[in-house]
């Protein structure tokens, strides 16, 4: 099982679909998942430190943790079966929910726990960038810079 850090998300074209990036911590693979409009604004908003004027869904979930007296632990993406991928928020007591992982990392970023890939996943569908396409992650990390949540809201058409 390897760490994963949170690269950001994009909305992927011409599909107009957001895709979240991670990458190991201490490796090569990236790991791409295409993601719903809803979850890339949550990871989006949360990365960029904006704070909604209200909770959103996965605040909403931060503070239900918190107020039950729980301690999630870690988030971890544990499978990947025709083309969908898996979650499991592992709290304390060693219980885990199933959840996506769009969720999932959504819900880690706000509390920071760790996030893992399982080995399996990444052999499965990590990526390992050539150095010239280091440029473009780069690339990437800027846009991530510049992007608004208002960026992945869905368009007629």
């Amino acid at each position: 099982m390897s760490e994963m850090h949170v690269i950001g998300v994009r909305v992927e074209q011409p599909q107009n679909q957001p895709v979240l990036l991670l990458r190991e911590t201490d490796g090569e693979r990236y790991l791409p998942i295409w993601i719903g409009q809803t979850e890339a604004t949550a990871i989006a908003l949360e990365q960029q430190g904006v704070e909604p004027a209200r909770p959103l869904t996965h605040d909403l979930i931060k503070n239900l943790i918190e107020a039950f007296g729980r301690t999630l632990k870690e988030v971890r993406i544990v499978d990947l079966r025709e083309g969908t991928f898996y979650a499991d928020l592992v709290f304390d007591q060693n219980t885990r929910v199933s959840a996506r992982p769009s969720d999932s990392i959504a819900i880690a970023l706000r509390i920071g726990v760790p996030i893992f890939a399982e080995e399996a996943v990444l052999t499965e569908a990590g990526l390992v960038m050539p150095d010239e396409r280091e440029d473009e992650v780069e690339k990437f990390k800027e846009f991530l810079e510049s992007v608004s949540p208002d960026d992945f809201k869905a368009t007629d058409g």
